[in-house]
């Protein structure tokens, strides 16, 4: 379908109350707890990189949390969580979720763990299976799953709402068209990609951007019955801001967002204390950086991130101040496992990644080619499918989506124009990680976020696959009270 563009003005504030909400019944009470766990890895564990090509941490400067709200409207008890990691392997968000106890009231399929997809911790995927990596993976879960306990136990009489602004000057569109006598070789030695990630400012041949990004700040709050903050957990679509110190672990602006709207919000040494939740949406090809302007001066390490954090956090206090909160909203999750293909590689492109991974000597010191080639093995060996656990979650009249990939913009903008519920945002790196997810548009230009990796090989027609089986489950919540 083609997607006409939605039009945003940074000064509008959308506020909703809780439309499609049905009565509450006379015994019914909405209740909600929030609590923090830190997830902080040991100094000289191996931070994010590219393609899995990190660095050790020497020091930490901010800690990691995962945050953990639930939400119970008396019938049916859901938890969502925001843990600060780059991605975690379904396999970890299955062992958290199966770590909380039964007499929390929650079922593995009413839990929703995301990553916030900071690159400044630990991947929690399997890399390089030593104990080490064991360890912090089963710490994760652990932590993990007694955050949603501690949650739990703070569960108290609440009240909820929701709104959005839009703030398009921090997302803009990573990947740019480029002329085809500007085209440079990908790392397999093919010219073929008519778009080039990061292209930088002045680049020559550039055309211009080749995505919409989605500009919209969305902001659900929930307060105690008293009307003090609760928590809020807040939606942007930007892949993170970087800008860190070498070898330091840090929550990126999605931790700092959390810390900046407490202080703004939220009463100094409040008990229990309020928790806020920054979730990454469909960000998987935007970025902070205008590749359209020159650049400014070199800005301090995490300048750029307190500046994008307070930004945000000012517009979600603005719009948490003219929320309407409900004392009662009707909620529901639905989740499916949708079998995906494997894309392959091809028999020349086996005997080509063949050929230059036994001819490197240094493997601690790989080159881009090296990367690729070791990637083109990996993803060989991968099944011939792969389930993605999808899920939706209606809060009265909201409507949340999850998948457990790095969604491009596009795909975020359609979800929210199709949705049956009104609003609907999407959590992206959610309950998994199967890599980016380019449209098949996307997969015809090209580009780092479709060569064939572990960070990308999902069947070109994944993105339309996901995307309409998110909607069905949509309607299922949408329709399951009346």
């Amino acid at each position: 379908m083609t997607l006409k563009p939605l039009l945003f003005a940074t000064a509008v504030i959308l506020v909703v109350g809780a439309p499609l909400r049905a009565a509450a019944p006379a015994d019914r009470v909405f209740r909600a707890g929030a609590a923090t766990s830190n997830i902080t890895p040991p100094l000289g564990a191996s931070l994010d990189g590219y393609i899995a090509q990190g660095t050790r941490a020497t020091r930490v400067h901010d800690e990691l949390h995962a945050r953990c709200l639930v939400l119970d409207d008396g019938r049916t008890r859901l938890a969502l969580v925001v843990v600060d990691n780059t991605m975690i392997a379904r396999e970890i968000h299955e062992r958290a979720k199966a770590l909380v106890p039964a007499a929390t009231g929650l079922m593995p399929g009413r839990i929703l763990i995301s990553a916030t997809h900071t690159h400044s911790t630990p991947r929690a995927v399997p890399l390089h299976g030593d104990a080490a990596e064991r360890e912090y993976q089963e710490f994760l879960a652990r932590r993990i799953a007694d955050g949603i306990q501690r949650a739990v136990s703070n569960l108290a009489p609440a009240r909820i709402g929701w709104g959005a602004v839009a703030r398009p000057e921090f997302v803009f569109s990573r990947r740019w068209h480029v002329k085809p006598e500007a085209r440079v070789p990908n790392p397999f030695g093919e010219t073929g990609d008519q778009v080039l990630m990061n292209p930088g400012v002045g680049r020559a041949g550039l055309l211009g951007p080749s995505t919409q990004p989605d500009p919209e700040l969305f902001i659900l709050s929930v307060q105690h019955a008293d009307g003090r903050p609760l928590a809020v957990l807040a939606n942007y679509g930007l892949h993170y801001v970087g800008g860190t110190g070498a070898g330091a672990i840090s929550a990126d602006y999605f931790g700092a967002f959390a810390e900046l709207l407490a202080q703004r919000i939220a009463t100094p040494l409040q008990d229990p204390p309020f928790v806020g939740l920054m979730a990454n949406g469909t960000s998987g090809d935007i970025n902070a950086v205008d590749f359209s302007r020159p650049p400014g001066p070199p800005a301090a390490p995490y300048a750029r991130i307190r500046e994008v954090a307070g930004q945000l956090a000012e517009s979600a206090e603005q719009v948490y101040r003219k929320i309407k909160h409900e004392a009662w909203v009707p909620l529901a999750m639905a989740e499916s496992d949708l079998p995906l293909a494997v894309r392959r590689p091809t028999a020349e492109r086996l005997a080509w990644a063949k050929q230059v991974w036994s001819e490197v000597k240094d493997k601690s010191r790989l080159t881009r080619r090296d990367v690729y080639a070791r990637e083109t093995l990996s993803v060989a060996d991968f099944p011939d499918q792969v389930p993605l656990k999808l899920q939706a979650i209606r809060v009265g009249g909201l409507g949340i989506a999850a998948a457990p990939c790095e969604v491009f913009a596009s795909t975020g903008l359609e979800i929210k124009a199709r949705s049956t519920l009104r609003p609907t945002f999407t959590i992206s790196l959610a309950n998994g990680y199967n890599g980016y997810l380019p449209t098949p548009r996307d997969h015809q230009l090209g580009g780092y976020e479709t060569w064939l990796a572990r960070s990308s090989y999902l069947e070109v027609e994944a993105s339309e696959k996901i995307r309409d089986e998110l909607l069905r489950l949509m309607t299922i919540v949408a329709e399951s009270v009346r």
